[in-house]
Order: C-alpha cells, then structure tokens, then sequence
C-alpha cells in the first residue's frame, strides 16, 4: 500500500540522505529513467538500508495524471485500450497524484497479486466481476518486493513476465482479462536465507550487492541521520528537500533526452564483444546492457552513449548472469568481469583500425576515455556526508568486501565443519576432505502420505491450490480455488426448480471449489556418517556423490536442507536448516572424516533439529536421510533412539559395502519404520544427471 496516499501519511527517509550504496542508488536511478532496464535485485545482509532507499525512490518520480474513478491508473492522454475500466474518453475527467510505491508480502498470492475474478458473480449473474491485484495498484508507480528470494517461482515468474510484457493477463475457467502494467520492479534479499534460481536472477535487469559501511566515520553519520529522522522525520526531510527536487528534476530531464540518446553502432559491437567475453549465455545480457547505457548517457545529460558508458552498464547488468550450475556459489567475479572489458577494448580498437574511413569524415564519439567532464550536467550535492550522487558518479564504485560473496558463505559453522570434534582422538589426524564425483540424477524419496496446506514444490504429495482435481468441497467463506464446475452443477440441480426472485439457475450457495492434489517441498534433513570407517576404500567420495546429487535433487524440488555429520563421541549440525543449497554444497566439500562411529548422537541431534523446525515452521513435513552402514562404536545403541524420531517419514540409505554384509543398516531401518535403500540403488539409471 502507497502511504503517502492511504491512511495516516508518514515521511519517507529522503532518497539523498543515505550514506553511501553508491552502485544501489545509481541502479536505481537508472531504472527510474528506463523502466525498460527490467527492474533491480538488492543483495544484501540485514541491516544495509535496502528497504529504506528502496521506499525512497518512490518520492522521486514525476506525479502522474490518472482517470478519475480508473482502478488501472489509465493516463488520460493515451488511455489503455484494452482497460476493464473503460473506454475512457479523450476529455475524461482526471487528476495528478504522486508514483505509487506497492509492497508485496511474501505471503502473497497469485490471486493477490494478477488479481481474481468473482466467480460467484459470474456464475449468479452472468458478469465479469474483475477485482484488480497488486501490478494494477503498481501500474505507472514502483512495485517493491522484500525476501524476493522467499517468493514461490511461479510468483516472480508472474512478475517478471508483467514487467517484461507491460501488461497483466488474468484468465480463469475460461473468461480473461487484461490490463496495463508498467512499473518499476525492485526485489530485495537477504542472501543467507537463500539464492534465487538464476534463471530468475538472469531476468531481472540490474543486480547489486550491498553492505554495511566499514569505516567508523560512515557507521557514525548513518546513525547520526537516522536518530534525527526519527526524532523529527519532517524537520530532517527539509534538510534534504533542495536535493530531493534536484535528483528528481533531472530524472524528469533523463526521461525527456532518452528517446533522443543515440547508440553507435561501435558501441553496440563493443557490447557483444564484452558479453561474449565474460560468457553470458543467451540473449538477455546484451539487451539489457544496451538499454542501460542509454539510461546512462540520458543520465548524464549526453545524445550518444559512450565507451564508459558501456563500461558501467556491464558493471551493473552482467555479473550476476554468469553463474552456471545452480549449486555454484553465487557472487560476481570482478577480475573476470576486468578481463572481458578489456578484452572487448581490445577488439574494438583492432577493429576500428582495420575499418576503412567513414564517408563525411564522420567522427568517432564512443571513445569514452577523452569525454568532456564538462558535458557532464551538474549533479546534486546529495547534503552534508555526500549522501546523494555527487558529481562523480558516473560509474558505480568498487563493491565492499570485494562484490557480492554471500554472507553465508562465510557464516559462523563453516570453519568448524573442518575441526575435528572434542572426542575424536582416535585417529590422530582425520583424513583429508574426500573430493565428490559428479552428480547424477536421483531416485525420487519422497512422504508417502499426503500433506495438507505445505509448501508449494515438487517432493510429495499434498492437498494444493493446484495440481490433480480428486474431489470437491464447499468453500470456507469466499472462494479460495479453482470452482468445480460439474459438483457447482450437481447442486444447483440438486435445489427444486428455479428461484423466482433472481431468476438465477445457480446460486452462490451451490457453488463448489475443486480439491488438488499436488506436490510440497519438505525440509530434508541430511544425517552422515563422517567416522573413520568412511575412509575406507574411497567409500566417502562415492557418500559424497550420493549427497551431493541428492542436494541437487533437493534445489530441483525447492526444498529446505539441513545437514548433521557425526564422528568420535558427538554429532555437529554443519548446516542448520536453510534455502541456501549452495552453501550445503561448500560444506559437504569441506567435510572430513575419522574418529568412531556415535550413530545414536546424530540420530538425537536430528530428533531436536526437526523439533525445533516443527515449532517454528509446522506446515513444512521433514523427510529424515540417514547415509551409514550402521554400524555404532561410541555412545548407546541407535535403535534406542528411534521413539525421540516416531511418525518422521525416514529413508536409510545403507553405505556397506563387501562380500559379507551385517544388514545393520537393516536393523536401524526397521527400528525406525524408515525406507531402506542401498548407496548403489539411489541413482535412477539411465537417466542424464
């Protein structure tokens, strides 16, 4: 909800006085100019004042002139043809009000969001009852999305095609609607709750890693300004406001030059030469490249965009678009990103001086290295602490910490995967960490019964809003899913003949909704065996590979993992439970091995594990994968420890191998009522990895 139009009004933190986030801030702007950037992803620790320059920018955008009583925000100089709302006439009414900043919760729904159709009315009475969602309420404003990274895909998928397409596209049991839907996409994240896939990252336009200042003088001024925010938000916007309205008039002046901003065909070269450099696949990359540019020279108050400004586009547009392999840890490469500019500098003066002369003496304006600094409009001084973009901010500044390495890569546990535990003195040196071999596809383990309300994924089975229709129900209040027309049938013709006071053959009364049956995502819980009898024979690189193609599997079917190893006298939980599959990836590859076997102190540790994350989460069902040859050499015997794991669907995946087998993986299996399934069965063969 906009909260400067609803409710009690509240001042915004001004957009000039954040303490530096100079990449951020000229993201930012640059998508304000040209919304057909494609948006911006912040990655960022908690605490780094995403949120807060996100909900800024909204007060820098122009008013827009809006039909009056339009719920789709129709500009009234070319209203939308297509609006459910209209026609419009040339001389409707209208009126100017401030850029919409819509927030959307992470709880959202795909109702909520592309908006839903009354079917109850439309059964009744025979009309489209259209309610608008949230891309209506963000049309021709900013639509702001905190823990993107938590969203369901098919959501950011649904938001990403709207701010692709400009344009919503609602279709249920058969009767659509469409409207507009232009606005500036911004998603916020905190990295250590989990990466998004990159095929999502790779759609939005711009991407950029933030962290807090490392330098006490810029912690000081941050809490400085926030503190007299506080204490007076009017009083300490006034201090901002000749910035405010500077930064905005020249996002208006950006916006009138950018038709205008031309892009040589040189320059154009240069960035594919630079996207084939750095090893972009597809498209996308040199498109987005190619808008931002111009963005930037508009910015900057130029007509024709320049090597520098191809320079800095590359910066913010292509990092992010180079990560393969799902599972490879996420960040950008600075020194690669160095080398395919470069390189692609390279090129191009090779291939200037190989080109023949221009016809007219036409004279090269992409240099970039020799522009006019003076061709360069004054910028906002941005108030005391340089807060807002100051003159040299033509190009985003060195990333802190190096760019953008995850939080959670280097989060508290990684180091002590490597150590050996207290107990583990028998084996005087643990092994060397045993490398993985490739991953392969898996067999599907999944919970045999069907869950109700979980998560949206590809594990399970569970009752959801969608997937195979095995019945129907009465809804509970208004209705939730999809109608089951037949069942909505069947009651009406159920009834006495026909109301003669509507004239209606269906009431709202008979309606019925559909029951789905369709897949969850669960929380696996990874239990391995890391003793010194895993050692043996390579059998820990062949554990590994299981584990590493079942984390693969997992990410594939959007669950939650957590890992326990156990060795010597105890049990460590090297991963608490998390979305972040890379960073279970990091930590099975740190992973020793020695010491005795204490199969009942990993059993316990998952037991209080699954409790705690019943508590905090009770929708999401655990599935518990316990890799050992079960056999126990410290502590008490495991299958003294199967009631603390009662009614936690199981799979023991038995690690013996040899000639003579003592089944002990067997025994634990049936003390727990757990799925046995031997290492060399887990690969679905003949199946690509």
């Amino acid at each position: 909800m906009d909260t400067r139009t609803e409710g009690i009004r509240v001042t915004p933190y001004p957009f000039s006085a954040v303490v530096g986030l100079a990449d951020l801030r000229l993201a930012l702007l640059l998508t304000a100019v040209s919304p057909a950037v494609g948006g911006v992803l912040v990655r960022g620790e908690k605490g780094t004042a995403k949120s807060t320059i996100v909900r800024a920018l909204a007060a820098l955008l122009p008013d827009v002139a809006v039909v009056r009583g339009c719920r789709f925000a129709c500009d009234p100089a070319a209203p939308d043809p297509a609006c459910p709302d209209g026609p419009h006439a040339p001389d409707s009414p209208h009126f100017r009000r401030p850029a919409t900043l819509v927030e959307l919760p992470v709880g959202a729904t795909e109702d909520r969001v592309v908006g839903t159709l009354d079917i109850q009315r439309a059964l009744a009475d025979g009309v489209k009852a259209y309610e608008p969602g949230l891309l209506a309420a963000a049309h021709r404003g900013v639509l702001y999305v905190d823990e993107v990274n938590l969203l369901p895909d098919h959501l950011v998928d649904l938001l990403l095609d709207a701010a692709a397409m400009g344009r919503a596209h609602v279709e249920r049991d058969g009767v659509s609607v469409k409207h507009a839907a232009r606005f500036l996409l911004v998603g916020t994240m905190n990295p250590e709750e989990g990466e998004p896939r990159p095929q999502l990252v790779d759609r939005f336009g711009l991407v950029v890693t933030v962290a807090a200042p490392r330098d006490a003088t810029d912690r000081a001024e941050v809490v400085r300004r926030r503190l007299a925010y506080e204490a007076g938000p009017d009083a300490f916007a006034a201090r901002f406001a000749g910035d405010e309205r500077e930064l905005a008039a020249r996002i208006a002046a950006a916006r009138e030059r950018l038709p205008r901003v031309a892009l040589p065909d040189h320059e154009l070269d240069r960035i594919a030469r630079v996207c084939l450099a750095y090893g972009v696949d597809g498209m996308r990359a040199d498109i987005v490249v190619a808008r931002c540019a111009v963005a930037l020279a508009a910015w900057h108050g130029r007509d024709v965009v320049t090597a520098d400004d191809v320079r800095d586009a590359a910066r913010l547009a292509l990092p992010h678009r180079r990560r393969r392999d799902p599972l490879d840890p996420p960040g950008t490469d600075e020194e690669k990103l160095a080398e395919a500019l470069a390189e692609a500098d390279a090129q191009q003066q090779e291939a200037e001086r190989e080109a023949p002369p221009r016809p007219g003496g036409a004279t090269d304006t992409g240099s970039g290295d020799d522009t006019d600094p003076e061709d360069d409009p004054p910028s906002p001084g941005g108030g005391p602490g340089g807060g807002g973009p100051g003159p040299d901010d033509r190009g985003p500044a060195p990333r802190p910490n190096g760019g953008g390495d995850s939080p959670a890569d280097h989060g508290p546990g990684q180091e002590q995967a490597s150590k050996p535990p207290a107990g583990g003195q028998e084996q005087p040196s643990p092994a060397a960490a045993a490398p993985a071999g490739a991953a392969y596809r898996t067999r599907n383990l999944s919970i045999a019964r069907r869950g109700v309300g979980g998560h949206a994924g590809k594990r399970s089975p569970a009752y959801a809003r969608r997937g195979r229709v095995v019945g129907s129900r009465v809804p509970q209040g208004k209705l939730a899913g999809a109608p089951h027309l037949p069942a909505t049938l069947r009651a009406a013709l159920h009834r006495r003949g026909r109301d003669a006071r509507t004239g209606s053959v269906v009431h709202p009364r008979d309606l019925r909704e559909a029951v789905h049956v369709g897949r969850e995502a669960n929380l696996v819980l990874f239990v391995v065996d890391a003793s010194g009898s895993m050692a043996a024979r390579k059998r820990m690189t062949i554990v590994k590979t299981a584990v590493l193609s079942l984390l693969r599997d997992a990410y594939q079917r959007r669950d939650r993992i957590g890992m326990i190893t156990f060795r010597g006298h105890e049990a460590e939980r090297v991963l608490p439970p998390t979305s972040s599959h890379e960073v279970g990836v990091m930590r099975l590859a740190s992973l020793r091995t020695g010491g005795r076997t204490p199969l009942a102190a990993g059993l316990r540790s998952a037991a209080a594990t699954i409790a705690t994350e019943r508590r905090r989460d009770p929708r999401r069902r655990p599935l518990l994968i316990v890799v050992t040859d079960g056999r126990a050499t410290s502590g008490p015997d495991p299958v003294t420890v199967a009631p603390a794991l009662a009614g936690v669907s199981t799979v023991v995946v038995d690690c013996e191998t040899g000639p003579i087998r003592l089944n002990l993986a067997g025994r634990l299996a049936t003390a727990l009522g757990a799925d046995l399934m031997p290492l060399e069965a887990l690969e679905m063969r003949g199946a690509a990895a």
